[in-house]
Order: C-alpha cells, then sequence, then structure tokens
C-alpha cells in the first residue's frame, strides 16, 4: 500500500519564511516555516492524502520521524537521552502534567538523529570542540575579566571534566558578568581577523543577546555542511542548527534537554546528568554519486539519498518514506500504481512493500526502520 503524506509547516520563531516556500516553488510565507513532520508522533502526525492522518494506519509504531528543516535562526542547545535515561526520566517525571513546560522527558524512547544539508550551506554546532582549541578562539577576542575567568576555568584540570564544570557555570546564572565581557568582546573584535567559527558566534549573539547559550556555542564544534553532506548526533551529544535547510530522520521521541539560545525551561542538573563532555569533532559524512547511504548506528531509522536520472528499483524493509526534494519523481509499488510525488511531500509505502520502483528525474530520500 502506497498512501501520499503531507504536512502543515511548525511555525516556531527560528523558521524561515522562503526555505521552504523555494524547495516547493512557492512565493514567501507571512511566518515562519520550521519543520514538516513525516511520522506519525502524536504531537503531529502527518495527513494522508484522501482522509486522516499517518497514526490511524500505522497505530503509532512508527520508530522513526522524517522532517523537512528551515532554520534562518538558531535553535536552541540541546542534548538528547540514551534510551535507559529517557525510561529512567520518563517515569520520574510520571506525575507530572505533559504541558507542563518544566517537564523534560515527554516520553521513554532516545533520540538520535541525522541531519542532511539541501541548501548550498547548512550551518550548525555540533559537539565540545578540544580546550585548547577553544582557548586560541578565545585569545582572539579583546582582553576583559570575563573572557579571562573562562579562559581559567576551562584549563583548570581534565577536558571531559573542565568543560562539564564550565558548562554548570555558564548555565548556573552565576556567570552572566562573564557571559556579557565574552558577548561584547565578539561585538567588538574585528570581525575581518575573527576565524568563521567566532564569525559564527557573533551572529549568533545578535540573535540572543545575553544568553549564556552564546559562551556555551564558543564551547562547540562549528559545522559547515554542503548539499548531500550529514553529521550523525548521537546521544548525549550537545548540539544545534545555526541555519539552512535540511532532511531530518531521528529516532521516534520528543526529549529535549536544553543548553541555551532559547527562552525556554533549562534543567541544569539533568543536562549535566545527559551530556557527553568528551571533546571530539562530528565526522561529517560526504554524499557521493547517484546514491549516498548514510552511516547511522542505531536500529530505528535508516536514510537513503537517490539522485534520479529515469525508472530505479530499491529494495526497503518497510515501513518506508520516500520525501521528493527536487524535480518530478514518481513511486510505484507491488499494484503497479504510479503515485507522483511532488517536491516537499512523501509516499509511506506500507511493511509489506519490499520493492518500490522511483522514476522521473530528481532528487528523493527513501527512510526505512534501520538494519543494524
Amino acid at each position: 500500500m502506497l498512501l501520499t503524506i503531507t504536512n502543515e509547516p511548525r511555525d516556531y520563531a527560528w523558521g524561515s519564511t522562503s526555505l521552504l516556500a523555494g524547495l516547493e516553488g512557492r512565493g514567501p510565507s507571512e511566518s515562519p516555516e520550521a519543520e514538516v513532520w513525516f511520522g506519525d508522533h502524536p504531537s503531529d502526525p502527518a495527513d494522508v492524502e484522501g482522509s486522516g492522518t499517518l497514526d490511524a494506519v500505522t497505530g503509532g509504531t512508527l520508530p522513526y520521524l522524517l522532517k523537512l528543516l528551515a532554520a534562518a535562526e538558531p535553535l536552541s542547545i540541546q542534548v538528547h537521552p540514551t534510551r535507559e535515561q529517557a525510561r529512567a526520566g520518563f517515569a520520574k517525571e510520571a506525575g507530572m502534567d505533559a504541558a507542563d513546560p518544566t517537564r523534560n522527558y515527554r516520553d521513554d524512547n532516545h533520540k538520535p538523529e541525522l541531519i542532511v544539508a539541501l541548501s548550498d550551506r547548512f550551518e550548525a554546532l555540533a559537539g565540545l570542540r578540544p580546550v585548547a582549541d577553544t582557548l586560541r578562539l578565545l585569545a582572539a577576542l579583546p582582553e576583559a575579566p570575563g573572557v579571562r575567568e573562562l579562559q581559567e576555568r576551562l584549563a583548570a584540570g581534565a577536558e571531559a571534566d573542565a568543560l562539564r564544570a564550565t558548562l554548570g557555570w555558564l548555565l548556573s546564572g552565576a556567570a552572566q558578568a562573564a557571559v556579557d565581557d565574552v558577548i561584547a568582546g565578539l561585538r567588538n573584535a574585528d570581525a575581518g581577523d575573527l576565524p568563521d567559527a567566532l564569525r559564527a558566534v557573533r551572529g549568533i549573539a545578535e540573535h540572543n543577546p545575553g544568553d549564556p547559550g552564546v559562551a556555551v556555542a564558543l564551547l562547540m564544534n562549528f559545522v559547515v555542511l554542503r548539499p548531500g553532506e550529514a553529521i550523525f548526533l548521537r546521544a548525549g551529544l550537545l548540539h544545534a542548527y545555526v541555519s539552512g535547510l535540511g532532511v531530518e530522520i531521528m529516532a521516534a521521541s520528543d526529549n529535549v534537554l536544553r543548553g541555551g539560545l532559547t527562552p525556554k525551561h533549562i534543567d541544569v542538573d539533568e543536562l549535566l546528568a545527559v551530556v557527553d563532555t568528551e571533546p571530539g569533532a562530528v565526522p561529517v559524512q560526504r554524499g557521493g554519486g547517484d546514491e549516498t547511504v548514510y552511516e547511522i548506528p542505531v536500529p530505528d531509522f535508516a536514510l537513503r539519498r537517490i539522485e534520479l536520472a529515469g525508472p530505479r528499483s530499491v529494495e526497503v524493509e518497510g515501513p518506508a518514506m520516500v520525501l521528493a526534494t527536487a524535480g518530478d519523481v514518481a513511486v510505484t509499488g507491488a499494484a503497479g500504481v504510479r503515485t507522483p510525488v511532488r517536491v516537499g511531500a512523501a509516499v509511506f509505502a506500507s511493511a509489506d512493500e519490499r520493492v518500490l520502483t522511483l522514476s522521473g528525474f530528481g532528487e528523493a530520500f527513501v527512510a526505512e526502520p534501520g538494519r543494524a
């Protein structure tokens, strides 16, 4: 069974008025369009063309959630729990109202995710940078007591321990004077002499004046993805998307611990219990050829990017989805019916579909449960 699925964009404040509209070939929207969800998550199940929503078809059992994501401004810095941490946290908060803004755990699942760039440039913060590299960046800022204190705290002891302690200090409320000095240093530094990472954080500060997350962002790896390139964000990895259009896939969960760049609730103690502060680069997965299979070390989901130049058979282990992101794409299943997929929409294939024929010309992403 093949079903065409769509959804209305979610209007989060960081969304873009032009990125999704440009993808779909329409004029700019009047309000931000941030994410389009293709899944059966109870917060926003996809609409099935004709009638109903996808959760009525699947029973809410899809292990993954596929999205289009369009960021004009930085998202909050965040981290997601392991499955064990999610189960414990969800049980601990069982008595809290589901709509309570201080609630950390909305379900008992983990939320690893992969983002693939569609726009010419997709910017992200991913993982914590080695301390020595951050100290070199901070040395480019004008001298100030807060900058100096941040440098001293980062240099105090083993890297992972110093980073954990520094994160706690920055988000505690006790470091606001230092945060203000760092932001002033970013604003007053000579932009022409700043490395890309510092220029990016200066832009983040312009959107988030006075936010301690600006200083947290200074501790993180700055990553630029080109079309087809991706990063996998495992549980415990601090991250934030900064700008651009991409395809995102994740485990079906809504568990988020925030670490700045947001007016929403930040539970510092829980964040520090979940975050992995071991520093290191996050590998960028390169796209290439007419098919890219992304490396995803979890069994919840798998994703392929396919460049079409005519008919192509794709074996799937459903339930699967085909999301069209460029050109003129159609999908044919076991019944032999050709189903066109407009750009920005998807076709859902039930688990009994084993081979899908993609036809037309353009770009499509195939999502399915993982095979790990």
